[in-house]
């Protein structure tokens, strides 16, 4: 059999997963005389469709899977392959691959896929014998066979003293045939063997080539590997001196910024005593106005808001010097957080730039219902009553007659005013920024 290195294709299918009748295996014989070489002959129903890696098998009966075939040969295609009439094939079996025993065996046609499409009737591998034969003679030809027998007998006679001879040489022929049958079967085995190192090696060299690319892929990475880590390596110690001086930068700032948040709460300290000295004074204004009500023509109250209108002119230059300095000092600051934002790529110092937001000091807007004499401050001259009988509000100017109560002045004068929910102190309506500034400080508190 030119059978080849390839295994047929096989599978686990059993028999009732099968289709026997699209190949139908013919003259099909019960016994095929051991040592010779047989021809199997089968036709291919229009229901296949024959395939390169088709073949035909030799099973001993009562195999399970095609797994359990005994030889192969591939099965040729057809000249038509395509056609939808029945083909007849045949595939000669060399002596030398076919069985050896007396068990039954039969034909089977498996496809590429590994799948039963035919099998044939079992068969053996044996002589027939005389009882296999069933022989109807008359009498006249039995006399006639034993005549006939009788001269056999005496030839048969003189035959066997040629036979002996036969006989041994015989013999000696079937030793020396069972050793070149051992010798072939060595040389068989010894050719399977190399074609099956062979494929091994061709198969080892691919994979040695292919490992070859590999490793030359490999070295090729890590050598650009290698490059990135170097840049890596220099971006980082770049960064960490880059970092290392903004850390002692931030440090300097930080200290000038507690440095100005401490003055910032010095100034608010003493804009808080101004404030609770203003509103001493406003008491004391409310007082001399119930004063200079009973008191009408007076003149030594006169005097004295005369005093009183230069200590709150004095207090007012002071309040003025005091918000040119927290203008100043919140100048600096913003100048303080542009430049901490700048710094802002280094991430571990976020916190600290939402920290230093600007501390502006307390403002102060004036009295909290203002002077009540200022519109008559001009005119002092004309007397007490222009005074008593003139309310101006200091924030708006509006002038509010004698007879109206204090309690609607002051809520004017209110209605003017932004009020701290946290501290009270109170902030002109039109200075909202310095209003929302101080609401800031407290949240930096």
């Amino acid at each position: 059999m030119d059978e080849t290195s390839d295994e047929p294709p096989t599978s686990a299918v059993l028999l009732d997963n099968c289709h026997f009748s699209q190949v139908v295996f013919n003259n099909v014989e019960k016994f095929y005389v051991p040592g010779g070489d047989i021809t199997c002959y089968y036709t291919l129903t229009q229901n296949i469709v024959p395939r390169g890696k088709d073949w035909v098998g030799i099973f001993r009966v009562g195999w399970k899977t095609t797994r359990e075939y005994y030889t192969f040969m591939w099965a040729p295609l057809p000249s038509d392959a395509h056609s939808d009439a029945a083909v007849q094939q045949q595939i000669q079996f060399k002596a030398y691959y076919l069985p050896k025993d007396d068990e039954y065996y039969q034909f089977c046609y498996v496809d590429q896929d590994g799948v039963i499409r035919g099998a044939s009737v079992p068969f053996q591998f044996r002589a027939e014998t005389e009882d296999d034969i069933l022989v109807v003679t008359t009498q006249g030809e039995v006399e006639e066979i034993e005549l006939q027998n009788k001269n056999l007998r005496k030839e048969n006679e003189e035959l066997k003293v040629s036979c002996a001879s036969l006989q041994k040489q015989n013999i000696d022929l079937q030793k020396e045939l069972s050793k070149t049958q051992e010798l072939q079967d060595s040389l068989e085995s010894l050719r399977n063997n190399t074609e099956k190192l062979e494929l091994e090696l061709n198969s080892l060299k691919k994979e040695n080539k292919h490992l070859k690319e590999l490793d030359d892929c490999r070295e090729a990475e890590l050598h650009q590997l290698k490059d990135e880590i170097r840049n890596v390596t220099s971006d980082k110690e770049r960064l960490e001196t880059r970092l290392k001086t903004a850390l002692d930068h931030m440090d300097q700032l930080q200290s000038r910024v507690l440095n100005y948040e401490k003055k910032v709460e010095t100034l608010s300290h003493t804009d808080h005593d101004k404030t609770e000295q203003l509103e001493s004074l406003k008491e004391e204004n409310r007082q001399l106005r119930m004063t200079v009500t009973q008191q009408q023509q007076n003149c030594d109250l006169v005097k004295e808001l005369e005093e009183q209108k230069r200590l709150y002119q004095v207090l007012q230059a002071q309040k003025n010097e005091a918000d040119e300095e927290n203008q100043k000092l919140r100048e600096e600051n913003d100048g303080l957080l542009r430049h901490l934002s700048q710094a802002g790529e280094v991430s571990s110092f976020s916190v600290v730039s939402q920290a230093q937001a600007p501390v502006p000091a307390a403002e102060v807007g004036g009295l909290l219902f203002g002077n009540p004499y200022s519109a008559a401050g001009a005119n002092l001259g004309a007397g007490a009553a222009d005074l008593v009988s003139i309310r101006k509000c200091p924030m708006c100017d509006d002038v509010f007659p004698e007879d109206i109560e204090t309690s609607q002045y002051e809520a004017h004068v209110q209605s003017h005013l932004l009020e701290c929910p946290l501290c009270s102190e109170t902030f002109e309506k039109s200075n909202k920024q310095v209003f929302d500034d101080h609401l800031f400080c407290h949240g930096l508190e």
